[in-house]
Order: structure tokens, then sequence, then C-alpha cells
């Protein structure tokens, strides 16, 4: 039986400062790791398309108040009367997306530690009121379509949910497609399913910043297979040992990767395990705002 061992904090750090993408692009680059989607990826990625099955990875707009949600999206609708009883309905919607209710898509100007934000840019040059600078997800303003690889946590477990005294490390991930019949490579969205809906059916009142997710050595996965796109629906487990303020997260300073949080991946798990394959199309289409840390999102995997 292979024997693991989980990486020191300095093995972490070097993961985040070390070997980090900075200047990989150009000084100037603000596409991060979606450089590696290359039009021959898309194409690549548009070869899987056989059977035309569409999924949404995408949460309901979040507009509930929960304990994990302090701060729900508002809709507001208005209906306005025209001649010969016609009319037409128009609404507004508001959202503060980042959380852990809406599915949305982390620009790289969205987080950062000690070194500086993405590309080594000074996060006090970068971000203002109106908006970033630099890294901001116009960035992606043509969209992200690449190939989408999931990788089925609780069915390699054989458990409902990834709990929190044992969070998903680099190396089953590097189990789970070997077991899978899949690999991960360059330009790739690794797609991270641990369950969490059938978690949160046991967790329903969840608030407390202690959850399940994927662990820090997660890192070197991600960096190593040169992943341009992580999708997931726990996220980071919390808190972590190494006393972080980001740990997984950090892969979007460090390697320019796109995050999109809170995915709905259990329909993804579902429909892969009925079309007996792990990969598809994955097509992500962020909202075009200059100078936006993100945009809410709806993912749609194509088989």
């Amino acid at each position: 039986m292979t024997t693991h061992r989980t990486p020191s904090k300095a093995e972490i750090e070097s993961y985040l400062k070390e070997k980090n993408n900075w200047g990989r692009w150009g000084k100037d680059d603000q596409v991060g790791a979606v450089n590696l989607i290359t039009p021959q990826k898309r194409a690549q990625a548009a070869a899987l398309v056989r059977t035309g099955r569409a999924v949404s990875l995408s949460r309901e707009f979040p507009k509930t108040p929960a304990p994990n949600n302090p701060t729900p999206a508002q809709h507001f609708m208005r209906v306005q009367e025209r001649p010969n009883n016609s009319g037409a309905a128009m609404d507004y919607y508001g959202i503060f997306y980042h959380g852990f209710a809406a599915t949305h898509l982390d620009a790289l100007c969205h987080v950062w530690d000690q070194n500086g934000l993405y590309n080594g840019r000074n996060p006090k040059d970068v971000l203002t009121f109106d908006g970033a600078k630099a890294n901001d997800v116009s960035a992606w303003s043509n969209g992200i379509v690449t190939r989408g690889v999931l990788l089925d946590v609780p069915r390699h477990r054989k458990t409902p949910f990834v709990t929190d005294d044992r969070p998903v490390h680099g190396w089953e991930l590097e189990e789970i497609a070997k077991a899978q019949g899949v690999t991960i490579g360059p330009g790739d969205a690794l797609v991270v399913y641990s369950g969490r809906e059938a978690w949160w059916a046991t967790n329903p009142n969840w608030a407390n910043p202690s959850r399940p997710g994927l662990h820090a050595s997660c890192l070197q996965f991600i960096r190593d297979h040169d992943v341009s796109v992580l999708v997931w629906d726990l996220m980071d487990a919390a808190p972590n040992e190494y006393g972080l303020a980001w740990s997984v997260h950090g892969a979007i300073f460090a390697y320019g990767v796109a995050l999109v949080d809170n995915a709905l991946l259990q329909p993804l798990a579902e429909a892969c395990a009925q079309e007996r394959r792990y990969e598809f199309m994955l097509t992500v289409a962020p909202l075009r705002v200059v100078g936006g840390t993100g945009s809410p999102v709806n993912p749609i995997a194509l088989f």
C-alpha cells in the first residue's frame, strides 16, 4: 500500500511562489493559464461532442436568504401594459456573487497574497472603487472553451461526499484520474466533484468557516498538469493547517488559473456515469464587465 506524505508549509509556499507562472506569457500578460487554451485545444474539445447532450453546471440564481447566502441576489419584475391587450415584462438583477451561493468565475484580480496579484502586480496599483485596472474578467471576454475532465471523488471513495476529516489531496486526484482512465493535459478544465448536494443535505444550517474540500496539496497537481480552469463544488478545505489565507484558491494568483466556484456538479457526475466517459467540451462565458473581479456564469458541458 502506497504511503503518502502531506507536504510541509515550506513546500506549499514554494508551489505558490517559486513554481508560479509569473512572466511565463510575458510581464504584461493578463490572461493567465487560459493562454494554454489554443485554437487547437478548442478544436480538440469540440471533437468530443458526439451525442449533443448538454448539462448545466450552474446553481439557480440565489435569491433565497440562507446561512451560506447572507447577501441574497435581487430580482425585481416590472410589467408594462401596451395597447390592444399587449404588454412587456422586464426585470432587474443584482448580485454579490462571491461567496458560497452563486456559481461564478473568479478573475485574476480577485485574490492575492503577500507577493501580489497574478504576474506580480501590486493590488494597491490595480484595485479601485470603479474596478480593477488589470487582471479583470474582461481578459476572458471571448469566453473559455476547452476540454473538461470530471474527477468524481465520492464515486471513487464509495461515500456520499467528502468529509472535514478527509480532504481531497493531490495524490488522490492522480489516483482517480488513473482509475477513470483519463489524463489531465495543458489547457484542460479540471472539474472536481466532492458531493456538495449530499453534504449540504446533512449540513443544512452550515455557516461555519470550517468545511470539507480540496487540500492545498492539490496545488502541485494543478501546476504540474498545466490546468487552465478549475471547476469545483466544495472548494478549499478550511481551515488549512498552514495558516494560509488562500490555499487552493492561490492557483488564481500563482498560476493564473480561472476558478469556477460553487458549480452544480451532481448532474454532470450522473451524466458522465451514464455516458461512460469523463471528458467533454466545456464552455464558460463571463459577462463583459470591464474591471470586474469575476462574473456569474452558467457553464455548459457538451457530450
